[in-house]
């Protein structure tokens, strides 16, 4: 078990016992170090696997160069059969590690995405997205015989049909420019400075994921706090990602030189300002409050007047919380649609109130009780 700080050359113990190593790289085959860990203990799941990519021979660029591809024994299975045998035992193991609403993401290409998605669903997973990773910079098919493979794939499952995973749909949002988050990501594949080298200049290993990629799902499916687990760490992408945004990590590696560039990586990094972590809440998740609230609680008294943001349209409340608009009347959101003659209405963004002759829209008032209910609850 190596912390983050520690030296790659020390002897490395077995995870034992209920105790969660966070912040931990554990040395060694990522099946049995899971079947070591606490059940139910983990909140998300990254993992890169094999790709199982088949290669027979080497790829040479048209100047006969050789191409740095994924050649490593790690990557080499006899036969399709062991190939699947390996996908569901570490799948096993890792549904076993996740909490009733944990969820994981996989990456893989077309050699063995579909595989590994049959094994999830076959072992009650539940899948949630499928997302496209279109590399902006993609290696070119330099034998002119296929269309050049541009993308890989990523399956989001939860841990079974009932599970509640984290997704922070607004923060995604937010940082898309206001427009709902797709599930086709253009993020250019891991070069520069960012790309991890030996002394002689080559790569530590073949296939490093950008940290933007791993940084959007963190920040998308995850919360400051909790524990990410990495079964195939590699150079430790996720890792450094994790500490960056407030996360826990445990990482699980076998290849030394992949742990000593992680461990190196990682030590570097500086934990920022915890208010930094946070990020936009989901509407979804805080309390439902009726508008018949805010009458009950004297934010806004019988009789009052409603307008609209530009004064066209005026409303009266009621005492039972509906609200009365010439001859139409009912809920602050029929009504809001019915005078525009729309299909639907958002009545706590449409409908104001006049306080010192500025309009407010009620949904301030919405946000005061929400407040008090989080402080009565803190």
């Amino acid at each position: 078990m190596l912390r983050t700080g520690s030296s790659a050359r020390k002897r490395v113990p077995e995870a034992q016992g209920s105790h969660l190593p966070i912040d931990t790289l554990l040395v060694g085959d990522c099946i049995e170090i899971m079947e070591s860990l606490p059940a139910g203990s983990v909140d998300l799941i990254f993992a890169d696997p094999p790709y199982n990519l088949q290669l027979e021979e080497g790829l040479t660029r048209p100047d006969q160069s050789r191409v740095d591809a994924v050649d490593d024994d790690w990557d080499k299975f006899e036969s399709f059969a062991h190939y699947d045998a390996f996908t569901r035992a570490w799948l096993a193991a890792a549904r076993r590690l996740l909490k009733p609403n944990g969820a994981i993401w996989v990456i893989g290409s077309y050699h063995n995405i579909f595989r590994v998605g049959t094994a999830l669903q076959d072992l009650g997973f539940w899948l949630l997205n499928d997302i496209v990773w279109r590399k902006a910079n993609p290696m070119p098919n330099f034998r002119g015989t296929r269309f050049t493979n541009a993308h890989e794939t990523l399956i989001w499952a939860s841990r079974d049909p009932k599970s509640r995973p984290v997704f922070n749909y607004d923060a995604l949002k937010l940082a898309n420019d206001d427009v709902q988050m797709r599930s086709d990501w253009l993020f250019p594949i891991c070069t520069g400075a960012e790309r991890l080298k030996d002394s002689e200049d080559r790569k530590v290993h073949p296939t490093q994921k950008p940290e933007a990629l791993l940084h959007r799902i963190l920040v998308g499916t995850s919360r400051p706090g909790d524990v990410i687990l990495d079964p195939f760490f590699g150079t430790g992408t996720t890792g450094a990602v994790a500490k960056k945004l407030g996360r826990h990590f445990i990482g699980i590696e076998r290849e030394r030189d992949y742990i000593n560039a992680a461990l190196k990586r990682i030590a570097a990094i500086k934990p920022g300002d915890t208010a930094a972590f946070e990020t936009t809440g989901s509407k979804r998740a805080e309390p439902r409050v009726p508008f018949g609230s805010l009458v009950e609680q004297g934010l806004i008294a019988p009789g009052a007047k409603l307008y609209d943001g530009q004064r066209r349209y005026t409303a009266t409340v009621r005492a039972d919380g509906s609200i009365v608009s010439d001859s139409h009347a009912g809920s602050i959101h029929r009504v809001g649609a019915q005078v525009q003659g729309a299909a639907a209405c958002n009545g706590w963004t449409f409908w104001h109130v006049e306080n010192g002759g500025t309009l407010n829209p009620i949904d301030d008032m919405r946000a005061q009780i929400r407040l008090r209910l989080q402080n009565l609850s803190a």
